[in-house]
């Protein structure tokens, strides 16, 4: 029995072998036939398409407008990190209308009242969400004053999650480590933002951030690079309403002074307000020292010590 049933398999295997030394391109007599994400066998010398086999995976409606999408959809939001039940949980509506947008009598909206109070009471099952809950929301409060993109947002709340699964809050409040969760997700997500400007939006001191930063990004192990100081030069230069050529030249400087070693040890803004300064001199777009700290949450020391040492290394004194 168990011959024919291995005589059927190689002829089956010797089949599909001369199959896919049969298929060539018509075009360039080429064998490199492939099969790309959008399954379509594709040539890989000359890229033609020999055959087309796709699968319409979106929705069998069409809509034109936001309003109609929503209202088509059949599904919900997507899984997302910065809500402590990840947007699983069901949620009643604000709105007392039924289905087919009509009003609720008197008695239904009591009814529907004491739903939703008891729907948000056991959102949360324990402290641990409920310490989750608050620190997310100030991680999404904190994070739309920084103006930073969603995806920080998420690289913050899963940092959050993984120091309360290590148990790093213990001892620490619970603002200090989602906000120092928030700069260190700016700093691996290439977002520049100062500690200085993090504290800001923040209702902890600097000190604790920074001391709260150095503990969770030691202990989970957060490989995170130093700050470069060309990330802040196009935002700077745009609230200063500086031209291309500036931030142009304020790269270069950071450029010939960081090889130069200079950029060691000292602050990544100061640094770049600096380079900006200087960058505004020679290109004839002067701005005051003041102006230049203003923006960059420096103050003029800095910028005139970082401008002499950054003057020097580009060969102008």
């Amino acid at each position: 029995m168990e011959r024919p049933s291995r005589q059927r398999q190689q002829e089956r295997e010797t089949e599909q072998e001369s199959d896919e030394e049969a298929v060539s391109c018509p075009e360039c007599d080429s064998t490199e036939i492939v099969t790309d994400a959008d399954q379509e066998l594709v040539c890989e010398d000359c890229g033609l398409v020999l055959d087309e086999r796709n699968i319409d995976r979106g929705p069998e409606w069409r809509a034109f407008n936001h309003s109609e999408r929503q209202s088509k959809s059949r599904v919900g939001a997507p899984i997302t990190e910065t809500m402590h039940d990840k947007g699983l949980t069901t949620t009643i509506d604000w709105k007392d209308k039924d289905a087919y947008g009509r009003s609720l009598s008197s008695e239904k909206r009591s009814q529907m009242h004491r739903l939703r109070k008891w729907q948000e009471r056991i959102r949360t099952k324990d402290a641990g969400e409920r310490n989750l809950q608050f620190a997310l929301s100030e991680i999404d409060r904190m994070a739309s004053a920084l103006g930073v993109p969603r995806s920080v947002r998420e690289v913050a709340s899963v940092i959050y999650r993984r120091a309360l699964n290590e148990d790093l809050i213990r001892g620490r409040s619970i603002e200090g480590v989602s906000t120092a969760a928030l700069y260190a997700a700016c700093r691996q997500e290439g977002i520049p933002r100062s500690l200085d400007e993090v504290a800001d939006v923040s209702r902890v001191p600097q000190k604790e951030i920074g001391r709260t930063y150095r503990y969770i990004s030691q202990e989970l192990g957060l490989e995170l690079k130093p700050v470069d100081p060309k990330q802040f030069v196009p935002r700077f230069a745009s609230s200063l309403e500086l031209s291309e050529e500036v931030q142009s030249k304020a790269t270069e400087i950071i450029d010939v002074s960081a090889e130069q070693g200079l950029l060691s040890g000292k602050s990544p803004t100061g640094f770049a307000a600096a380079a900006i300064y200087a960058a505004s001199l020679l290109c004839n777009e002067k701005k005051t020292q003041r102006e230049v700290a203003d923006v960059a949450q420096v103050t003029e020391v800095t910028i005139r010590n970082r401008y002499q040492e950054q003057i020097e290394a580009m060969g102008f004194r």
